[in-house]
């Protein structure tokens, strides 16, 4: 049996982000939550803000590592499968994932363990900081991640040798390409939705079984006021980042709308089937002149079509079609949760109304869900290049890859997270279910946020270093 590497490298690519974009864009939106309820700790000197920065730190770590040893697996990848794109983009891309390791995670890594055990042994200022410098590594990672996903969607500030080698004459140009600020700004804005649904959810879930309510009020009404400020703002960033995509990617657009044909005044597809092989879209069920209005602000505005270009130039628009239409769906939801929430809080009853609080624990997935397709339709609607418009992904594969080699290795991760990911969200949900500790946080040792035990322990002279008899 005849087996095509590149389409199970495809697969197999797609599989292991879908499981690590998941991590970062958590533990993002989380890391800045953790600074928050610490600076409030720090500034109010109330306990329970110490106590639900605890309980989250947990949880953060977690994720955090996860999201790192799923991000190594990545980088393998691109030497295996992908070794002509890496050696044709290396001048460009590889620069761009070495600046993320040298000042993101560096960052990370020098202040992560005092962020994770230093709450009983540093100053709260000092630990506020530490929690402040991991939030901004995790922001800082995310700005190269991007920067280099938008090179490839957008690449600019390059020449091109007659071997097919990148070189970088412009890294202004390089990073901050058209298409970056929009893409950056729509991750990061998702990355705190996702978070803010997950500190509502488990919140929601607490009041629902009455443990430790004053933690769960705290988390439930903060993080529905961050939805109801970044819900509506993420919709008007999508539509800025729809615009740009229109202006610098029209066939992902064409692919998205599932418009086949170039026209004026187009309509907008709710629902439909694209056919690839008839050159259509079946059972259309669509508001005319919308598309139009959506993408060109203009009722008679003219909107590409997938017919523009050949068929092997064509995107596989089924799934751009849907996996867009799932992200749309899921910002109007989270639009929705956020009104409702205005209501109940203005009627005091954000706490008090079963209805709502089961509603946000069924959407804690939600921000996940839409982070994976809205990743699924701006990396499918890419194809079928790996660089937009210049190097075509049949021709970034590795030549000496065969079928079977990429099928055992893609059988060998599909254990390896069978494994793994289970069981560290085992472990997170068994967190969540054990709350907050509400104790009193003065630890030993601590007083006055000073410490008090010697901070050069093998200084002191009544310790000897010599081992016991």
């Amino acid at each position: 049996m005849e087996l095509d590497p590149i389409f199970l490298s495809r697969v197999q690519f797609a599989f292991t982000i879908s499981f690590h974009v998941l991590f970062p864009a958590f533990t993002v939106g989380l890391a800045a939550w953790i600074v928050v309820l610490e600076g409030l700790w720090w500034g109010t000197g109330r306990d329970v803000y110490g106590q639900l920065s605890r309980f989250w730190t947990k949880i953060f770590a977690v994720s955090f590592g996860m999201g790192v040893v799923s991000g190594i697996v990545m980088s393998f990848q691109f030497g295996t499968n992908w070794s002509v794109m890496s050696q044709q983009t290396g001048n460009v891309v590889g620069p761009l994932i070495a600046y993320e390791v040298v000042t993101a995670f560096f960052l990370e890594a020098t202040f992560l363990g005092v962020m994770l055990f230093g709450q009983n042994r540093v100053p709260r200022g000092l630990h506020f900081f530490s929690s402040l410098m991991v939030a901004i590594g995790t922001l800082i990672s995310t700005f190269w991640i991007l920067s280099a996903n938008s090179w490839l969607q957008t690449p600019g500030g390059f020449e091109r040798g007659p071997d097919g080698v990148f070189a970088v004459v412009d890294w202004w140009q390089v990073i901050f390409t058209p298409s970056f600020p929009y893409r950056l700004a729509h991750m990061v804005t998702g990355a705190f939705l996702t978070t803010a649904f997950v500190v509502a959810a488990v919140s929601a879930w607490h009041l629902l079984k009455r443990r430790t309510v004053p933690h769960a009020q705290i988390g439930l009404s903060m993080s529905l006021g961050l939805i109801c400020v970044l819900a509506p703002l993420q919709i008007f960033i999508g539509d800025l980042h729809g615009l740009n995509t229109l202006e610098h990617q029209p066939t992902k657009v064409a692919a998205m709308e599932g418009h086949w044909e170039r026209q004026r005044g187009a309509s907008l597809i709710l629902f439909g089937l694209p056919d690839m092989e008839a050159e259509t879209t079946h059972y259309e069920i669509a508001i005319p002149k919308l598309s139009a209005l959506i993408l060109t602000h203009s009722l008679d505005g003219e909107t590409p079509g997938l017919l523009d270009v050949a068929p092997e130039d064509r995107p596989y628009a089924p799934v751009v079609f849907w996996t867009f239409r799932i992200m749309v769906g899921l910002g109007l939801v989270m639009l929705a949760i956020a009104v409702w929430s205005l209501y109940l809080r203005a009627r005091g009853r954000l706490f008090d109304s079963p209805v709502f609080l089961r509603t946000l624990v069924a959407c804690l997935p939600i921000g996940f869900i839409a982070i994976l397709a809205g990743w699924f339709t701006t990396e499918i609607g890419r194809q079928p290049y790996m660089v937009y418009g210049l190097l075509r992904t049949a021709d970034a594969a590795t030549p000496s890859l065969s079928g079977w080699s990429v099928l055992v290795s893609l059988l060998a991760f599909i254990v390896a997270y069978g494994v793994i990911f289970p069981s560290g969200v085992y472990y997170m949900v068994r967190l969540v279910q054990g709350g907050p500790d509400t104790g009193e946080i003065r630890p030993p040792g601590l007083a006055e946020g000073r410490p008090q035990h010697q901070k050069r322990p093998l200084s002191v002279p009544e310790e000897s270093l010599e081992p016991a008899e």
